[in-house]
């Protein structure tokens, strides 16, 4: 096939992962938007180089013909998560979308794999609207925990290398690797709840200091240089005591007074 035609082969399976990385990514920021946790820490994705596609091909004995119908990840989204029990809400999420329909999934999660690879994959169909009308195509989507996508990384990188024929050794030491990610993961979980806690206050404290900071930099628009500069040293050393309850008074204070100069601005 001519180069052009892969281009525009190709073209409608990067516009899939361009607007999927925009949805996942913006199911993150509605979540913390709203004060929620987010099962999503993170989603990247890309499109299959047409070399992989052909070794792919390749393997698979598939022909030309065949390709957008056999090669399932063309375009392809890996989304990582904190804790083994996000995923079962992700696969949740992408369940109850309107835009994306669940073609089939496999769960290597429960069911790993006896290489030690573990994740969770769903083949979607995607509909993406191009100069030639709709286009309805496959997506591949692996949701994994970070420790998890550790391991893969590592896995994958080895099997390039070695042409998928990774020595007996170097497989029993990823085996290995595969049931501490397995006891970390456990792990993770068991500390669950002290660990959403300390990044909820860190979020809580992160969104009072965004405040304070905005209440100053509006005072010196309207208020006497010298006392604004009282106000950020007074900020300053409340910061540093590092006490949530006394941070959190000390901005209801600084909205009072930021309060008390709009007023008199407008009168």
């Amino acid at each position: 096939m001519e180069i052009q035609l892969w281009r525009e082969l190709l073209d409608p399976y990067q516009l899939a992962v361009d607007e999927l990385l925009i949805k996942f990514n913006h199911m993150i920021s509605e979540h913390r938007n709203m004060g929620l946790y987010s099962p999503i820490e993170s989603v990247i994705g890309r499109v299959k180089t047409i070399v992989s596609i052909l070794d792919k091909m390749q393997r698979k004995d598939v022909s030309m013909n065949e390709l957008e119908e056999k090669i399932e990840d063309i375009a392809g989204l890996r989304i990582t998560c904190q804790f083994v029990e996000d995923i079962d809400r992700v696969v949740a999420l992408i369940k109850n979308r309107s835009d994306m329909e669940v073609k089939y999934e496999k769960d290597y999660v429960k069911n790993m794999k006896d290489s030690g690879y573990r994740s969770y994959h769903m083949i979607i169909y995607y509909t993406v609207n191009t100069i030639k009308g709709p286009k309805k195509l496959n997506a591949e989507i692996q949701i994994r925990t970070m420790a998890m996508d550790f391991w893969a990384t590592i896995e994958h990188s080895l099997q390039y290398k070695y042409k998928e024929k990774i020595p007996a050794h170097v497989q029993q030491n990823l085996l290995d690797a595969s049931s501490a990610i397995i006891d970390l993961d456990k792990a993770m979980s068991e500390v669950r709840d002290e660990i959403m806690d300390a990044q909820n206050s860190f979020k809580k404290k992160e969104n009072i200091v965004k405040d304070i900071l905005n209440n100053i930099q509006n005072l010196y628009r309207v208020a006497n240089e010298r006392e604004v500069v009282k106000i950020q040293d007074e900020f300053y050393k409340v910061y540093m005591l590092d006490d949530l309850v006394q941070l959190q008074h000390f901005s209801k204070q600084l909205d009072i007074i930021s309060e008390g100069y709009r007023a008199q601005s407008i009168s």
